[in-house]
């Protein structure tokens, strides 16, 4: 009887045990917060693509063909200009291409125009003047500007040189312009090929004003613009222009 006792009294206190530990766990579940809440989280939208940056498309260089030969006869460029310099009585020009070439004469008149305009070129003498003429147009002078082949018969018909396709030159009807020399440019000369265009025409034009061939007049000086700079500078610097940017002629010695 009493062992029945003792194992009911053990019972009773277990049980009550137990429940007391379930209180408690059930209270500190309540106070603890969860280290990681399962709450819904808003992911953010991702920032708006920039719109498509639009680019120009990079110009693409002409390359202008030289053929050793052409046709012989020529495209006399359609419009004429304004007279520039001074002098009272303009030298009247027309610009010509070989036919068949891929040079615009009208192109190449504006050229031409805009550096016989230039102020450092023959103008800035007071006793030149010049003015492009167009097709038809009576006219001083031409120039031509022809392949290495027909350049070489125009100059060794006018002057009896020998330019071996390479060079221009200047005859009594105006001046003649080697396409190849107008295309590359010249290895002497290290430069934009409209500053070299521009020391063809003002040589050439030079010549046909009555200046004669120079050669350099100083170590580390620019070159004459009369000097032959395609056959060497001799310690000069390249120059397309008569006059230098203080308005003095640029000189050398005869050659």
């Amino acid at each position: 009887m009493l062992l029945t006792v003792l194992i009911a009294v053990a019972l009773l206190g277990a049980a009550a045990f137990l429940r007391a530990e379930l209180r408690d766990s059930g209270a500190a579940q309540q106070g603890t917060p969860d280290a990681r809440p399962s709450r819904a989280t808003s992911t953010p939208a991702p920032p708006p693509s920039p719109p498509p940056v639009r680019t120009a498309p990079s110009p693409t260089r002409t390359t202008i063909e030289v053929p050793e030969r052409g046709s012989g006869t020529f495209v006399t460029a359609r419009s004429g200009g304004e007279t520039v310099g001074e002098g009272s009585r303009p030298l009247r020009y027309v610009v010509e291409v070989e036919a068949g070439l891929d040079v615009s004469p009208s192109d190449a008149a504006e050229e031409i125009a805009g550096i016989l305009a230039a102020p450092r070129g023959w103008t800035h003498d007071p006793d030149n003047a010049f003015r492009l003429v167009g097709a038809g147009a009576p006219h001083d002078l031409s120039i031509k500007i022809a392949t290495p082949a027909t350049a070489d018969a125009l100059c060794w018909e006018g002057i009896g040189q020998d330019t071996g396709g390479e060079y221009n030159c200047e005859v009594p009807e105006g001046v003649v312009v080697n396409l190849r020399r107008w295309v590359e440019g010249s290895p002497t000369f290290d430069g934009p090929i409209h500053d070299y265009r521009a020391l063809i025409i003002n040589h050439e034009m030079g010549h046909f004003l009555g200046h004669s061939h120079m050669t350099c007049g100083g170590e580390g000086r620019l070159a004459p613009v009369m000097m032959q700079q395609i056959k060497g500078l001799n310690g000069c610097m390249a120059n397309a222009w008569p006059y230098d940017e203080e308005g003095d002629l640029v000189t050398g010695p005869a050659a």
